[in-house]
């Protein structure tokens, strides 16, 4: 049973002693299917959206300052974005289903109060070294609210929604001592250069936030090492992932640094949609809900089968080729992919499953792949423009070729596992009530 399970049958008893909890303490579902987003009032271009606000002060904890991995980053956003949600919801009376828990609330009650009290108490929980920083911004969402009944009680759904994300988190198998296994013969995984590392292992093993379990997605496999399939993978990105490639084109080089950029460009594409569609509060914190949850869901599915196959890289295959038995390859000792490889196996690709979940959510949401948006990268020093959903799924499948990072296999299978994954999470949970 899941936690999201157990907690079901807690919810009351949680719910109540949240809401007992002062203030300034510091905490150390039916299935229905979502739909597209419907017409709502929109937001004025004067007022702010608590919900991006904190998804913004979430980015500065968890990347800018804890400098987390891409999977681990997915864990912390879907636990702050589940307990934003949550809030959000209750005290618009709980038109869709809650993630864990729906709080008692009142008419009135101050949704950014409920906001930044939610993501403020998860984030203090996960980096409570941040604490004084945190604290600071949590005070300034505070001081722009009156005081009074509405902000209190706003405070105290945010309490109660954040402490229910705590306690259902809180022995999730994170950052547990699990170790991707290491082989030496041909095919099979081995750390990777520069620092030969061996971290990320544990997601495989974390605890879902909706599906029932990870092993009940599966991939078919890498190609078999003597096969033309296996070697069309490897001779492509011999070719166009070197680090000194001559026939990969200055945009395929733009493209594989901006989509390997560790500030994630999906993050500013999802504020960027919810701040162009004009959404409201509810609607963000349903549709960053919806993203984050579905992609910590599909990382962990995609990393058990990760785990499983335990396949090596190009950056190892490479050098080796010669010794993979396939007479259509050939080694070269001195390859190097123009991007640093994750120290992660191969097979599948966790950026195609990541971003596939991503893609697969919005559009979900949005009941339409046209969406027009764009993201800047630092590590690029630019901004790409897509038009579509599909495109960018598209591009970013190729660019993991291009950083020379993934085979073509890894990363066309990551990506219908992610989305698969996605479809079961919008199925189970985030839909309307009654529905």
């Amino acid at each position: 049973m899941s936690h999201r399970e157990r907690f079901g049958r807690l919810r009351g008893v949680v719910v109540m002693s949240a809401l007992a909890l002062a203030a300034p303490l510091v905490f150390t579902a039916t299935a229905a299917q979502a739909r597209p987003v419907t017409a709502a009032p929109a937001r004025t271009a004067a007022e702010p959206n608590a919900v991006i606000i904190w998804d913004v002060h979430a980015q500065t904890a968890i990347y800018e300052v804890a400098r987390q991995s891409p999977t681990a980053t997915a864990r912390s956003f879907a636990i702050v974005q589940g307990a934003v949600y949550d809030a959000v919801n209750a005290i618009a009376g709980t038109p869709y289903e809650p993630y864990l828990v729906a709080p008692r609330s009142r008419p009135g009650d101050s949704t950014p109060a409920a906001v930044a009290t939610a993501a403020y108490r998860v984030l203090v929980w996960l980096f409570p070294a941040q604490a004084g920083w945190l604290r600071a911004r949590y005070d300034e969402s505070l001081a722009a609210i009156p005081d009074g009944r509405a902000k209190s009680g706003g405070i105290a759904v945010g309490e109660a929604t954040a402490a229910a994300m705590i306690d259902a988190r809180r022995d999730d198998g994170a950052f547990s001592d699990a170790t991707w296994r290491v082989g030496t013969a041909p095919g099979q995984w081995r750390p990777t250069p520069p620092g030969y590392l061996q971290v990320g292992a544990w997601f495989a093993t974390l605890e879902p936030f909706v599906i029932r379990s990870s092993g009940d997605y599966r991939v078919p496999g890498p190609p078999a090492l003597k096969s033309a399939a296996y070697a069309r993978d490897q001779n492509e990105v011999q070719a166009v992932g070197s680090a000194t490639s001559t026939v990969r084109t200055p945009d395929q080089t733009e493209a594989a640094i901006w989509w390997d950029d560790p500030r994630l460009v999906e993050w500013s594409i999802i504020r960027q949609l919810a701040t162009t569609r004009r959404l409201s509060t509810l609607q963000t914190s349903r549709l960053f809900a919806m993203v984050d949850v579905s992609a910590a869901d599909s990382l962990i599915a995609c990393y058990k089968e990760k785990k499983h196959w335990s396949f090596w890289r190009p950056v190892t295959a490479t050098p080796l080729a010669g010794a993979d038995g396939n007479p259509a390859t050939h080694a070269d000792p001195s390859w190097t992919p123009l991007r640093t490889t994750a120290p992660s196996t191969e097979y599948p690709s966790g950026h195609a499953c990541f971003t596939s979940a991503v893609t697969t959510s919005l559009r979900t949401f949005f009941g339409r792949d046209d969406l027009t948006f764009s993201a800047y990268s630092a590590d690029s020093g630019t901004t790409r423009r897509y038009d579509s959903l599909s495109a960018a799924t598209a591009e970013l499948l190729e660019a993991r070729i291009w950083a020379g990072v993934h085979y073509r296999t890894a990363s066309v299978d990551g990506e219908r596992l992610g989305r698969t994954v996605t479809r079961d999470v919008l199925d189970r949970a985030f839909g309307r009530r009654g529905h």
